[in-house]
């Protein structure tokens, strides 16, 4: 059975990321998803499951095929997926290859969210309001647009996603 819930699949990139203050980098201590709904008020059942916390230049196949699997065998049929942005449309066209009958919206950040200035909390209050109407899918939901994750791109000078 078809749940109406939304499932949120964390897998980590700038989203997460924290700054180290004594190695001087950015890393990863935890997801900040549960505090970014709690402060944006949300009134909708989330289920929310971390996968990994990783950048997504560093996602092997393998990891990718896991989100994969996830996505395959998660009983909601409206998924959230943050993601790093550098492979964020790589990821979104391994999962468009399964055909899933399911809506699925990766988004991410280009700043952490916990420096307080991110685009993060825009980015996962679009993609949780796209969820729940578009039509079945695979999209990215960045600054305020969505694109098939087939026919989108980062633009590394500007920082923008573009429709391919």
């Amino acid at each position: 059975m078809i749940s109406d819930k939304i499932s949120i699949l964390i897998t980590g990139g700038t989203f997460d990321k924290e700054y180290d203050e004594i190695n001087g980098i950015l890393s990863f201590k935890k997801t900040q998803i549960h505090e970014m709904l709690h402060q944006s008020r949300a009134k909708i059942e989330f289920e929310i499951k971390t996968l990994m916390l990783i950048d997504s230049l560093e996602m092997s196949d393998k990891q990718r095929k896991e989100i994969v699997n996830n996505c395959a065998q998660d009983e909601n049929n409206k998924i959230i997926i943050t993601h790093g942005t550098d492979t964020i449309a790589e990821t979104g066209q391994a999962i468009m290859k399964e055909n899933l009958n399911k809506c699925i919206i990766l988004t991410g950040a280009m700043i952490p969210i916990k420096f307080g200035s991110s685009d993060g909390l825009f980015n996962l209050g679009c993609a949780v309001g796209l969820v729940q109407s578009l039509k079945n899918g695979v999209y990215v939901a960045m600054n305020g647009n969505y694109f098939l994750a087939n026919k989108v791109k980062k633009n590394i000078q500007s920082g923008l996603f573009e429709k391919v």
